[in-house]
């Protein structure tokens, strides 16, 4: 990652976390607080719902994107010298799985963020 698109992206970040407190505002007047749809916003659950959701397309876009640079990356070494297939094999297969646990964690914690609320 050029040092350009770091800074774009902490750019980004910072600016989320500070727009945050903005939605976390009461709401303006009491008859809006009773409409059926702030009701569902408000609820808690729902809110543990969404964010597990998108914890979960997070983590599997990026080991998606991780295992494809992955494999790309293997396939290139081999490319290059034939003779050190099984070791690039290897150390391809164990890098997978350490890629793959990652979502799998991201899985349980959506899991217990769900069924423990």
């Amino acid at each position: 990652m050029t040092k350009r698109k770091g800074l774009i992206l902490l750019a980004t970040m910072l600016l989320l976390v500070v727009a945050v407190p903005a939605f976390a505002a009461a709401p303006a007047a009491q008859e809006d607080a009773a409409s059926p749809v702030n009701q569902w916003f408000s609820n808690t659950r729902t809110w543990i719902f969404i964010t597990a959701g998108f914890a979960m397309a997070i983590a599997s876009s990026m080991c998606g994107t991780a295992q494809g640079k992955a494999v790309i990356a293997a396939c290139e070494g081999i490319a290059r010298n034939p003779s050190g297939g099984a070791l690039i094999r290897g150390s391809l297969i164990i890098g997978l799985v350490l890629i793959e646990s990652l979502a799998i964690y991201t899985l349980l914690v959506a899991l217990l963020l769900i069924f423990a609320a």
